[in-house]
């Protein structure tokens, strides 16, 4: 798609969420945003919940689940306050990313969970102990605040963004590894949010696609396109859906 038609398309998915929202629809493209973000953001983190337990939470607001098994109460909670994240996202879209901002999505994710009872798990505030993702160490807790906000001023310095860009920050944002947990699932949702702000196709990585994500986080600093790939077969799959709601037709 070309710039000008992306712009055409993301103006036209902010709209429709934001009239399904107004009144509630429940079989719209809103709702499948809500449901397959928060089912796979959460997943790949290690959630046992379905995506029909998923589903049946963002619809009725209760965990009244028959037959099943036993879950956490922590993935149950983390998939209400992913809904929450989303529609922060979606309120704050054109708003310039900062500190205050990314802290508030950790705010939302993790408010009333089982670490948010620990002193030593800061909620809405930096690590204070090491913490690494995958095998690899990350920033240590008295370097962040700088490292936060060295990414941050450089993010800053252009007014433009290709999706490479925001794959690029993503990658910076997971390996400083900010906050203590929760860093995967914040940096998912600032990217999100980022696509839509710069008009690209917003793309949800999948459970599916998880051990592709993983090795193109790994594999970064020799082969980009692995991380590149991945993100684009999401988005891929974004455009299918948009063609399903008519919010794009046809992709160049």
């Amino acid at each position: 798609m070309t710039k000008t038609s992306n712009d055409t398309v993301v103006q036209k998915l902010l709209e429709r969420i934001k009239d399904e929202r107004e009144v509630n629809i429940k079989n719209g493209i809103y709702r499948r945003i809500q449901i397959n973000f928060a089912y796979n953001s959460n997943r790949i983190e290690g959630s046992r919940l379905s995506k029909e337990q998923t589903q049946f939470i963002f619809d009725t607001n209760t965990i009244g689940f028959e037959d099943e098994q036993p879950l956490p109460i922590d993935d149950i909670i983390e998939t209400r306050n992913h809904f929450r994240a989303v529609d922060y996202v979606l309120d704050t879209v054109n708003s310039s990313l900062t500190e205050d901002w990314i802290k508030h999505i950790h705010v939302l994710l993790k408010s009333n969970t089982s670490q948010a009872e620990k002193d030593w798990f800061v909620v809405g505030d930096y690590k204070k102990y090491p913490n690494e993702v995958g095998d690899r160490e990350t920033t240590p807790p008295e370097a962040v605040a700088e490292a936060i906000g060295q990414l941050l001023d450089e993010y800053a310095k252009s007014s433009s963004k290709t999706v490479y860009d925001l794959i690029d920050f993503h990658v910076a944002f997971e390996r400083i590894h900010p906050f203590q947990d929760g860093n995967g699932r914040v940096g998912r949702l600032i990217l999100f949010k980022e696509l839509l702000r710069y008009s690209h196709i917003p793309f949800i990585i999948t459970d599916d696609k998880k051990y592709f994500y993983y090795r193109g986080l790994k594999e970064w600093d020799s082969e980009r396109n692995f991380l590149h790939e991945t993100c684009l077969s999401c988005q891929d799959d974004m455009i299918v859906i948009l063609n399903y709601y008519e919010i794009v037709k046809t992709r160049d």
